[in-house]
């Protein structure tokens, strides 16, 4: 049985869940939690303070013990907005490196969106038509919309409890001056929002992290629960406690049920936040989940490492159709670029024991047999570089930074460059993966050769392996396929140097 760990170094604390999976499913057996204020200083002066170092390596190192006793056999360790935002993350990072060996990914906000949201779905049932999902952090607020648990829109915003605090609120109680500082910035920031999501037709709101457990909590005392049923938080319960903890000072508000000495300094910038985006959008209130971020980067380290788990299959749904997207926005109409993608994966299969490259190349390449012409929409003079910069660059659902660094150099490589490791685009690629990327290279060559005449009808190709030779035969279309076997011909010397052997193609 697999073990995973996945840590999630946050603005406000740093969180540690480890899970083994027992039938395609997750079993969490260890969690761990520790408020660090990472971002508190970040968000004050640009860079984390040597105190915030201290307390997050600390807890950071008491992770390291957890994972080692359990025997992780996996490991993914993220941070979120402090760290995109700390002008010495990088000197953190290293620090981190240093002491634990791991190496910490930085995901954007958008990221961030995509795997809370898969975190909370791959635990929540019944969810059905319109659902917002909400999740006000210490440096940011991610906001989902899905329809039917297909994911629609992603927005992050600036809207940390923490980094609100830091920013407007330094009196206690806080000044009105400040607080009508605040919501403006709040409004300003949920404007943002607006353009991309609307609130219409919503059937069900779910928040996650510690501002909405907080409140949740504190929304309960006095009143009934029944036992077994969710407890929807009311927006005007949100509003009332907005204004009541606004005007009390940290010691009162400590006491509060739910809230606690350490969520009491940040809470009222939280509250603000919650109590205006849920009148904004016309909400009538949220049900808080536990589930969040790191159940995300389970979830995905599952769906990467068993075909067989439910999250695969939304995993790969996930990724694909971020791939469309992009090509949508740039302009590229998937159904024209749909036949190199077929004809990609058909020689990914068919000379497996010729390039003999790890199964999770062939999804990179057909990702990059979609959006190998995105780079058009800026120049279609060497449009090649311009889509390795797009890709490299773009959020694109369910792929790390490495992946779209791999990603885009295979797209990059389909002109008159060659993937050289003092190229440019080949210095960001990890030295190791730089054979498994030539080898990627050719085989989509050759699968553009077999596509050059897009009016023509799709050409078959039937693949022959011999111990010194490969042959490809075609079979021509209603136009022909001079075009395609010229193309193919000239990829002979190339796939000669990489793969040391001939290739060969003739018509069937």
């Amino acid at each position: 049985m697999q073990t995973f760990a996945a840590i999630d170094i946050g603005s406000n604390s740093c969180r540690l869940k480890i899970a083994r999976v027992v039938q395609h499913k997750l079993r969490v057996i260890h969690e761990d939690r520790e408020v660090t204020r990472l971002g508190a200083s970040v968000f004050e002066t640009g860079l984390v303070s040597p105190e915030a170092m201290s307390a997050t390596l600390r807890a950071l190192k008491r992770f390291y013990k957890a994972v080692q006793t359990h025997g992780a056999d996996r490991i993914r360790a993220v941070a979120t907005a402090a760290m995109r935002d700390a002008r010495n993350s990088r000197a953190f990072l290293a620090w981190v490196k240093d002491e634990t060996g791991w190496d910490v990914e930085i995901i954007s906000g958008i990221e961030e969106g995509r795997l809370i949201y898969r975190g909370v779905m791959a635990n929540e049932t019944g969810v059905a038509g319109r659902c917002l999902l909400i999740d006000v952090g210490g440096g940011s607020c991610e906001i989902s919309l899905s329809e039917n648990r297909r994911l629609k829109e992603i927005v992050s915003l600036h809207l940390g409890a923490v980094r609100l605090t830091e920013e407007f609120l330094h009196a206690d109680p806080p000044a009105k001056e400040e607080i009508a500082r605040m919501k403006q910035f709040i409004a300003h920031e949920l404007r943002r929002a607006e353009r991309r999501i609307a609130g219409e037709g919503v059937r069900t709101v779910i928040a996650t992290s510690g501002t909405a457990a907080a409140l949740s909590e504190a929304s309960k005392v006095g009143r009934k629960i029944r036992a077994g049923q969710p407890y929807v938080t009311p927006a005007h319960d949100v509003r009332r406690l907005a204004d009541k903890l606004t005007k009390q000072k940290n010691a009162a508000r400590m006491v509060i049920p739910g809230i606690g000495p350490r969520r009491s300094e940040i809470i009222v910038a939280g509250a603000h936040v919650y109590a205006e985006l849920l009148e904004r959008f016309g909400l009538q209130g949220f049900r808080y989940s536990d589930m969040g971020l790191r159940d995300g980067v389970l979830a995905q380290m599952l769906a990467e490492q068993d075909p067989r788990a439910s999250a695969h299959l939304q995993f790969e749904r996930d990724r694909w159709e971020g791939v469309l997207e992009t090509c949508r926005r740039y302009g590229v109409d998937p159904k024209q670029a749909e036949p190199v993608r077929q004809h990609a994966v058909q020689l990914f299969r068919d000379l497996q024991t010729v390039h003999q490259l790890p199964a999770e190349y062939q999804s990179w390449m057909e990702a990059a047999a979609m959006l190998r012409d995105i780079g058009k929409f800026m120049n279609y003079q060497g449009h090649h570089r311009h889509a390795q910069y797009i890709i490299a660059n773009s959020e694109l659902f369910g792929f790390t930074p490495q992946q779209r660094i791999v990603t885009s150099a295979i797209a990059r490589y389909l002109g008159k460059s060659r993937p050289e490791p003092e190229g440019r685009t080949m210095r960001q690629v990890p030295p190791e993966e730089h054979e498994h990327v030539r080898r990627t290279v050719v085989l989509l060559r050759l699968a553009v050769g077999l596509n050059q005449d897009r009016a023509s009808d799709v050409l078959r190709v039937r693949v022959r392996t011999y111990p010194k030779r490969i042959l490809l035969e075609v079979f021509p279309g209603r136009t022909g396929a001079e075009l395609e076997l010229w193309s193919l011909r000239k990829e002979a010397v190339y796939f000669r140097e990489v793969f040391r052997r001939e290739l060969f193609v003739t018509l069937a």
